[in-house]
């Protein structure tokens, strides 16, 4: 069995480098109470009487076992959590910790305190810490009271006196709970608060891996090895911390989990006047919070999000008007997810305001709301905006183009095309010999279906040859649908570049398509971000380019010898800095030259003799 990989250095020290950089990202947010694991807002550090928060609001606090990040220390905000108690790896708080924060963050009410409210989560540990720790506060003569949250709906009602587990809903709970307080309701509000949505909300997990603890001997392969029938496997309503779920069955689609969800969480339902009724109704406007149990990635996240919702709005008629997703209650490396839906109806609606209400806790971003409209105004799409017609295109015919001053520009081009197209095609085998040595072998037959996309488009009179700035736009078209790859990307950049060069001006003579072809080159060079030297195509279009200028005076003969010198200079390259040759040896490179600058090599030999 392989041992687990983790970002970790002692196991047993874990929890206190947590916390350690929690408060590098938040040095003006957060403090740690001395000798516990327990993170406070700043509000607290120098607190003393009337300065102390709790003389004007009542202070929250949660907390459980590390593994859950952000829950619960990216809570600690103003409109959020007072402070957050931390465990030890999928461990509940002591007492002693629990108690710590308390006293920390509320007043006795001789002093003025206006009270704490303990949100926990309903696991047994954690019940008989913070409620241990809740008697002892009220002892000392503070006001202390505790809300439970058990809002998992994949433990049976009649499973025994454990009940449902606390979840991701729990976070919902803390927003309004400190929605409530930051308003300055007093704690038997604050606590209604907390009570409404821990009694409203539904939730239910999925799992495709295990989870994996830090310092481990070996990875959880609980989920990892397929059923009889060779096919993978995944778990239906387990826990955060792993705990069995509901049953494993084999993977299913992101549509079918989403399925299977939201049955499990209308199975469960609400608890009203001694029934058991539906969760939600249609018509329902809803809350859905997509929980990322840790290792799944956002694009899985956003697929599943989709999947619940509508079916949460096609099947059952409801409406969410609130949709978050992200990561909000985790279990360390699990590869799954939760949902947790809230009617807003009822009771409901009196804590929506305080779910909705800013806060600056770093873990909640602000819900994007929708309520008015059948429809949300992301269903409507932004309508493309049509490009307009350039002045190269067939509409506008060569009136707006300057006028070309080449003899016999036509005839010269369509002979120049056919040669090169065919050069190229021969020259297939060979590039194909020198890409597979250099490349990843496909440099011949993708400058092949480029030679004959251009010869096919020749023949049957698909490339406007009257004007060359017409011709280069074509051959960008052609480029563009049939070679792909990244030399079929940069040959058509500097088509395109030279097509939008020779569109403007006074003339076209020699010297402007020579500046032409300098500047399509120069395109290459920038949107690929190769240079000459690099072993590339650019070690033959640079001295080509160059050759052809008006400074130098050559000729296409002379272009055409200096692109067969740039090309074989590449063989004499020891490494490349662009492209897959990018990844090869010293060794496996030499002796072979770039087969991109051979194909421009063998491009401007066959254009030469009859340009010239």
């Amino acid at each position: 069995m392989a041992k687990p990989k983790k970002f970790l250095n002692d196991p047993s020290a874990a929890v206190d480098e947590f916390v350690a950089g929690l408060l590098l990202q938040y040095p003006n947010r957060l403090r740690k109470l001395a000798g516990h694991h327990v993170v406070l807002h700043s509000s607290f550090a120098a607190a003393a009487g009337d300065a102390h928060p709790n003389t004007q609001r009542v202070s929250l606090l949660s907390g459980g076992g590390s593994g859950h990040e952000p829950s619960h220390a990216g809570y600690v905000g103003n409109g959020m959590l007072s402070g957050a108690i931390l465990g030890g790896i999928f461990a509940s708080p002591s007492v002693s910790s629990i108690l710590a924060a308390v006293r920390a963050a509320t007043l006795p009410t001789s002093k003025g305190g206006k009270g704490c409210l303990l949100i926990v989560k309903n696991y047994t540990g954690d019940r008989l810490n913070f409620g241990m720790a809740c008697e002892m506060a009220n002892a000392e003569g503070m006001a202390v009271k505790m809300v439970v949250v058990a809002d998992d709906c994949a433990v049976a009602r009649q499973k025994g006196i454990t009940g449902a587990r606390g979840v991701a809903g729990t976070v919902l709970v803390h927003k309004a709970a400190g929605g409530a307080a930051a308003k300055g309701m007093d704690l038997d509000a604050v606590v209604t608060a907390a009570e409404t949505v821990a009694k409203g909300v539904g939730s239910l997990g999925v799992a495709l891996t295990a989870v994996t603890i830090p310092g481990a001997e070996k990875v959880n392969d609980r989920l990892a090895n397929p059923n009889e029938k060779g096919e993978c496997m995944m778990e239906i309503g387990l826990g955060i911390h792993g705990e069995a779920g509901m049953r494993q069955c084999p993977l299913m689609s992101c549509d079918a989990i989403a399925k299977e969800m939201l049955a499990a969480i209308q199975a469960y339902g609400k608890e009203v006047d001694g029934k058991i009724m539906p969760l939600y109704n249609s018509g329902d406007e809803l809350l859905v919070l997509v929980n990322n149990l840790g290792g799944t990635s956002n694009f899985e996240m956003s697929l599943l999000a989709r999947s619940l919702v509508s079916q949460l709005e096609k099947d059952a008629g409801c409406k969410a008007t609130r949709v978050l997703v992200g990561s909000f209650m985790t279990a360390f490396d699990m590869q799954g997810a939760s949902v947790s839906i809230m009617p807003l109806k009822g009771d409901a609606t009196g804590v929506l305001s305080l779910i909705d209400a800013d806060t600056d806790a770093p873990a909640w971003a602000k819900v994007d709301i929708w309520t008015r409209g059948a429809s949300r105004p992301s269903d409507t799409e932004i309508a493309e905006v049509p490009g307009a017609a350039p002045s190269t295109s067939s509409e506008s015919g060569t009136a707006s183009l300057p006028p070309v001053l080449l003899d016999n520009f036509a005839t010269v081009a369509s002979a120049v095309l056919a040669a090169c197209a065919k050069a190229l095609m021969e020259a297939e085998p060979l590039l194909t010999k020198y890409d597979t040595i250099v490349g990843d072998g496909d440099c011949g037959i993708t400058m092949e279906r480029g030679a004959k996309e251009i010869s096919q488009r020749l023949e049957s009179g698909k490339l406007r040859l009257d004007h060359p700035s017409q011709l280069f736009a074509d051959l960008a078209d052609a480029v563009s649908a049939s070679m792909g790859g990244t030399s079929g990307i940069l040959l058509e950049l500097m088509f395109r570049k030279a097509s939008t060069s020779l569109s403007t001006g006074e003339r076209l003579t020699s010297k402007e398509m020579a500046e032409a072809f300098r500047e399509g080159v120069e395109a290459v060079s920038f949107y690929g971000g190769a240079q000459e030297g690099s072993r590339t195509m650019l070690d033959a279009l640079f001295p080509a380019s160059f050759a052809m200028s008006i400074e130098s005076g050559a000729t296409v003969n002379e272009a055409a010898a200096a692109a067969r010198k740039g090309a074989d200079a590449t063989a004499a390259m020891d490494h490349a800095e662009a492209g897959r040759s990018n990844y090869l040896s010293k060794e496996v490179l030499m002796g072979t030259p770039d087969p991109g600058a051979v194909a421009v090599a063998v491009v401007l030999e066959a254009m030469a003799p009859i340009v010239s």
